[in-house]
């Protein structure tokens, strides 16, 4: 392999100015773009020796066929020709956004001479102010017919309006009381307009204004014993605290705030935005993001806010997001220019909350980030289309014989070289068998190759056999079963490199078995490592292959961890039942400070003495019973 690719620019010929740069194939189709403060400091990256790049960039350069750069006046002005560019040519290599659904939005149609209100996914009304999304179209319904009982502005349709005025009659929401039928001249249409402006004010976060005026009107009927209009105030007051309820108050009534979640892992990304206005949530939006190339948090952080507010959302004068980008500055000039298109004045902030209501209101964002990413992964691993095409997709990657439909994965877990475990999880069609799962004790390993070594010659020496006994390595809950462990699968994974893959192939030939495909999956890089190999296997980041290689190594280590765990409690808990004087509820104590024997063990008398009900006496006890020879 080259040290580096063909077409690298001369040295000197990049500037060291601001500036946006665009790979581009042999076709001259963009495959990544990119900002720089300095592009010469920032592409002399990208053209260091293939070896040292992360195999995603290393990928992306070889494909691409030449580079090349605009300069800018400045560090904004490369921000924003960016992200026209991402959003002009969509290139593969960036960060792409799929939003999970089409969210509805509550609109006033306020660039008509007689507005109406109405429940929409159309973001394009000319002169209509939007208000939320909203997750459910019918919890919105809900809160426009209560809205109306206060504000009984239009919300038929265009031809019902024109009905009505022709035949001179309203139609039925004029009859009950939820509209104030401007079409037959009950209010003047500047009056409607007025109406429906006081609508938007309310839906905008000015509602304690409202609820007084409201609640001053009820009484100010009641005393003059005008107890039908004051029984009208009185449902219209209720009306609103109902909505009001809905939106649950979280900060203080002055706050305007976007609250924005993230969840990641190597492969994809889930985005909750939280639309605080008044202090009140009044709408909550999500993303699926897919992660082409290795991105760190706060580079993320940066795509998001950009798609976010690309088009359809209005920024808030305090956005708070996990991490700060790593061009705040830049970002919070743009951000302030977003919100001067809609004629709004303010410079929004950037700011990671730290403690209180809004650090609350920030974690419960992640939260739903994180159900929401878990969510996207359950959906995807269900769908039989997706699962089919990653068996296929591994089939002709690794080059099999067969389509795996029966995948084993091993993992080794240890803490500090005690208590080493090992999992074997199985997924058959792309789908786990939980109750084919089985977990390994290890007595003693050099290290993970030699624990792999010896968990792949147990599970192996049983392969094909009829009479094998579940023994007690079997998860507990678990019915046992003759045949299932003898079954022969089509793929080996282990969890790791190149080393790891070595190992279990050694074990594949010492056992002369054969027609056994294994490979490894290195955390982070996501890479596929073959044996003899130099090279691994790079798959797309979105490809369910990938997804699936994934999930079964994660639930791999999931089993291990779990495993690992629960005999190290066990494990401490038994040694120390042995010291005399040594109850439950001080062993609990041992265990919550320390967590392993090997810990507790190279503990000193006094530290083991700070423990909560732990004295000299018993804490000399317990440093000599446990470094005994």
């Amino acid at each position: 392999m080259a040290d580096t690719v063909s077409y690298r620019p001369k040295p000197g010929e990049i500037p060291t100015r601001p500036g946006v740069y665009r790979f581009r194939d042999a076709a001259g189709r963009i495959l990544y773009v990119g900002k720089a403060k300095s592009l010469r400091a920032r592409l002399s990256n990208y053209f260091a020796p293939l070896t040292s790049l992360h195999e995603r960039t290393r990928r992306m350069v070889t494909t691409a066929a030449s580079v090349e750069w605009t300069v800018v006046g400045s560090e904004f002005e490369a921000l924003q020709l960016e992200f026209s560019w991402i959003k002009e040519f969509n290139p593969p290599f960036n960060v792409q956004f799929r939003d999970d659904k089409s969210y509805p939005y509550l609109a006033i149609t306020m660039g008509e001479p007689v507005p109406r209100v109405m429940v929409t996914r159309n973001k394009n009304i000319p002169g209509a102010r939007y208000f939320g999304p909203y997750t459910h179209v019918w919890a919105l319904r809900e809160t426009v017919d209560l809205m109306l009982k206060v504000f009984p502005i239009r919300s038929c349709s265009d031809t019902i309006y024109r009905r009505a005025e022709q035949r001179g009659r309203p139609c039925l929401l004029g009859d009950i009381g939820k509209c104030a039928a401007p079409c037959v001249g009950r209010i003047s249409k500047e009056d409607h307009k007025s109406l429906a402006l006081d609508f938007s004010s309310f839906m905008a976060g000015n509602d304690s204004s409202f609820l007084e005026l409201i609640e001053n009107e009820m009484k100010t009927a009641a005393a003059r014993q005008d107890y039908e209009a004051a029984a009208k105030y009185r449902d219209q007051l209720t009306a609103m605290q109902t909505v009001l309820t809905k939106n649950s108050v979280v900060l203080p009534d002055t706050v305007d705030a976007d609250v924005i979640g993230i969840a990641h892992d190597e492969l994809a990304a889930a985005v909750q935005l939280f639309t605080v206005r008044g202090g009140r949530i009044r709408g909550v939006r999500g993303w699926v993001v897919d992660k082409e190339l290795d991105l760190e948090l706060p580079e993320l952080v940066e795509t998001v806010l950009q798609n976010s507010y690309e088009s359809e959302l209005v920024p808030a004068r305090l956005v708070v997001v996990p991490v700060l980008p790593p061009d705040t500055d830049e970002l919070q000039r743009w951000l302030t220019a977003k919100r001067a298109e809609q004629s709004l004045s303010g410079r929004p902030v950037l700011r990671v909350a730290q403690r209180g209501d809004l650090a609350a209101l920030a974690e419960t964002a992640d939260q739903n980030a994180k159900s929401s990413l878990a969510s996207y992964k359950t959906r995807r691993s269900g769908d039989f289309t997706a699962r089919s095409q990653a068996l296929s997709d591994i089939h002709d990657a690794l080059g099999l014989d067969v389509p795996p439909l029966r995948m084993e994965c091993f993992d080794v877990s240890h803490l500090g070289g005690t208590n080493i475990v090992a999992s074997m999880v199985v997924f058959e069609d792309g789908l786990p068998r939980k109750d084919l799962y089985r977990r390994f004790s290890i007595a003693d390993a050099t290290d993970d190759t030699d624990a792999i070594r010896q968990v792949l010659t147990r599970r192996l020496a049983h392969l094909d056999r009829d009479d094998v006994a579940d023994g007690p390595d079997v998860e507990a809950g678990v019915a046992p079963t003759k045949r299932r462990f003898a079954y022969r699968p089509q793929l080996l994974i282990v969890d790791g490199g190149q080393p790891q893959v070595s190992a279990a192939a050694g074990v594949i030939e010492e056992l002369g078995i054969e027609g056994l495909a294994v490979c490894g999956i290195a955390k982070r890089l996501e890479e596929i490592w073959l044996p003899n190999q130099d090279h691994p296997v790079i798959l797309p980041r979105n490809s369910d292959a990938l997804f699936l290689f994934q999930r079964i190594r994660d639930e791999a280590h999931r089993f291990a961890i779990s495993y690992q765990r629960q005999k190290r409690k066990k494990d401490i808990g038994s040694q120390l039942d042995e010291v005399p004087g040594l109850g439950p509820v001080r062993v609990k104590e041992l265990l919550k400070h320390f967590g392993s024997v090997k810990r507790l063990r190279a503990a000193t008398v006094v530290e083991i003495a700070a423990v909560k009900g732990i004295g000299a006496t018993t804490a000399t006890q317990i440093h000599q019973h446990l470094n005994r020879e």
